[in-house]
């Protein structure tokens, strides 16, 4: 078990999973939205992924698409929800540090909310959170890969529009193209992230965290991206060129463990010892994340002393993992 009084870094957490149940069913009552379910105990197996039914990223995904993110999509709604993820974030793992992400056209119902507003209201949500709970925070916009180039252009334009409020990066989220498809698909993205550093946002991208297109998304990203960290990226493990050019590139890697095992990116703890095995020999920086708590019924505290507890990493391992994740962090 890791010392409790460690105060904590979480670079990679979504909006879309990390909202306790009972805080999403008085959202969506105070908002009279549809449930189909008539209970509170049935609502929250609908917002759990459930390691009996979810078998892929696929699954994980669609209860956030589903559910969540149409709950949160609001100005009031996702105000609440980033308050309350800041706040249970520092209250169960110490978490001083935290960077949130989610897309905020998947907030305003197809254009039936104004966007800015949804912005404007999770910055106060986040404001407000900082100011109670004295830490830092951060908002990335999740660009996604179903999106037009227009809709993902529109997202850029409104990290750098408010980016002297607290967005600090912008993300690519979704599930990737099959393999041959991997150079095409992400060329599509090239202008926009070179646009998003040219502003002086942080970049980071979904990659690598499925098993059917290898290690080939993740140095297609590497590549034609230039991002400054990854999210998951656990199959670059399966490469040594990927692995050579995260080193070379000082590519971070933002691991999520539990999400890994749940959506069956590595197929057991053992898998995932060897992965962390692969990034420590080739010298790739790794950091630990929860990328969406109550989806998966865990916390950052929970995450390191799995890892612990498995002997995956030890107590120095660790701790460079959190000085790793403290000064890769967007918030400057």
């Amino acid at each position: 078990m890791m010392n409790p009084e460690t105060e904590l870094v979480d670079l990679h957490i979504h909006v879309g999973g990390a909202v306790a149940p009972h805080v999403l069913w008085a959202i969506a009552h105070d908002l009279g939205f549809k449930l189909p379910v008539k209970s509170y105990w049935e609502f929250c197996e609908l917002v759990y992924a459930d390691p009996k039914k979810v078998s892929s990223l696929g699954d994980y995904l669609d209860i956030m698409h589903r559910w969540t993110e149409k709950i949160q999509s609001s100005p009031a709604a996702i105000e609440r929800s980033v308050y309350e993820i800041i706040g249970k974030e520092y209250r169960s793992s110490r978490v001083s540090q935290i960077e949130l992400r989610f897309n905020p056209m998947k907030r305003n119902l197809e254009g039936e909310r104004d966007l800015d507003y949804i912005i404007a209201a999770a910055i106060r949500g986040m404001e407000r959170a900082c100011l109670a709970y004295g830490i830092r925070a951060g908002l990335i916009f999740c660009l996604a890969r179903e999106f037009d180039y227009e809709r993902n252009e529109i997202i850029v334009k409104k990290a750098e529009k408010y980016q002297s409020r607290g967005v600090i990066g912008i993300d690519l989220a979704g599930p990737e193209q099959h393999t041959l498809e991997l150079g095409d698909d992400v060329d599509r993205y090239h202008d926009l992230f070179a646009r998003a550093r040219a502003a002086g946002l942080g970049t980071t991208i979904h990659t690598g965290e499925t098993t059917h297109t290898g290690s080939g998304g993740v140095i297609a990203v590497i590549d034609k991206l230039k991002p400054s960290r990854i999210g998951h990226g656990v199959a670059a493990a399966q490469s040594e060129e990927a692995m050579r050019k995260l080193v070379e590139r000082g590519i971070v890697l933002e691991l999520c463990p539990s999400s890994n095992l749940r959506t069956h990116a590595v197929r057991d703890l053992a898998e995932l010892e060897q992965v962390f095995h692969k990034f420590r020999e080739a010298g790739v920086r790794t950091t630990i994340n929860t990328d969406g708590t109550y989806l998966l019924g865990t916390t950052l505290r929970q995450e390191f002393d799995l890892l612990l507890s498995s002997e995956i990493l030890t107590d120095g391992e660790v701790t460079r993992c959190i000085e790793t994740a403290r000064a890769a962090s967007f918030l400057r």
